[in-house]
């Protein structure tokens, strides 16, 4: 009889994700996950079913990513490349069938938040690179959405006093000045406070 412990198998979840972090450091692509997978390491434990990543392509260089993705990947939804330059996401399928949404990223938050993505095992099979939790944060604000504050309440709760704080606020008022929605970071310092 063995004391080893049994290895669960690793969901399709993850191995979409390893199957798109390969192409992307192939070429030497920077980016970094966000949206449910980094919530599953910062946040609560919630169902995701779908993936979604920051991939830094500066602006008018978009058409290299979207045409030699589009050339591995399945896209979800008829005339992808011209969705993707219009609204700067390409939708597309993984090999095994998961949803995936890449955000053509630019702006220097952007940049700076993939630099500072770090790579977290999953499973042991699986180590995938993601947002920090600040950044997850300020990306989980500005979404302004519902699900998304329940998301940063859960981080909040998860990582504490460890959380800095100071640049989750210096980097969201700027954002949320130019999206006109000041109330966001006031939502959010309430939040800190109630939640820390």
């Amino acid at each position: 009889m063995t004391d080893s412990k049994r290895v669960e198998p690793i969901n399709s979840l993850f191995i979409a994700g390893l199957e798109f972090q390969e192409t992307l450091e192939k070429r030497n692509w920077p980016f970094c996950f966000i949206g449910g997978l980094a919530v599953l390491r910062w946040g609560e434990i919630r169902m995701t079913q779908d993936i979604d990543l920051c991939l830094l392509c500066g602006f008018g260089n978009e058409e290299k990513y979207i045409k030699t993705l589009l050339k591995k990947f399945k896209s979800r939804i008829t005339n992808a490349e011209d969705f993707a330059f219009t609204n700067r996401v390409l939708l597309l399928y993984t090999s095994n069938r998961v949803s995936i949404d890449i955000s053509l990223s630019g702006i220097p938050f952007e940049d700076q938040m993939i630099k500072r993505a770090t790579a977290f095992s999953f499973h042991t099979d699986c180590k995938l690179i993601t947002c920090s939790a600040e950044d997850l944060i300020i990306l989980k604000s500005f979404a302004n959405r519902t699900k998304d504050w329940m998301d940063v309440e859960g981080i909040i709760l998860r990582q504490g006093k460890s959380l800095d704080t100071h640049y989750i606020m210096e980097q969201l008022a700027p954002l949320c000045e130019i999206k006109g929605t000041p109330d966001i970071v006031i939502e959010l310092q309430d939040l800190i406070k109630r939640a820390i």
